[in-house]
């Protein structure tokens, strides 16, 4: 059941993250690294995991790959959005966040 992959990838403190920086936009994977300060193996397993859910989507652009969120997922669970609206109350969301504006104003890039 396709439903039951979307839960499970959900129930990971690293995957929940990782979604909350993508209400920022595409994101490269090294943006996402490097706001979490993770590993690059460790990153592209939970983006693996969160792709094959079919939550996110990703395009290779040059030698990066970029993640963003797959518009059809979300209309076809639309519990999603609402999870993902709830991110933004966790503070540790809220500091990933921060984080990531930094990086980026910082003309920090792949």
């Amino acid at each position: 059941m396709e439903i039951v992959q979307v839960l499970k990838a959900l129930a990971d403190e690293t995957r929940l993250r990782m979604l909350n920086l993508l209400t920022y936009g595409e994101l490269c994977v090294c943006d996402i690294e490097n706001t979490l300060g993770i590993q690059q193996s460790n990153a592209s397993r939970h983006l693996t995991k969160l792709k094959q859910s079919g939550i996110i989507e990703s395009e290779k652009k040059s030698q990066w790959v970029y993640f963003r969120f797959n518009q059809e997922t979300l209309q076809k669970y639309p519990f999603l959005n609402d999870i993902i609206d709830e991110l933004s109350n966790l503070s540790i969301c809220k500091d990933d966040l921060q984080r990531l504006h930094k990086y980026k104003k910082t003309g920090n890039t792949c």
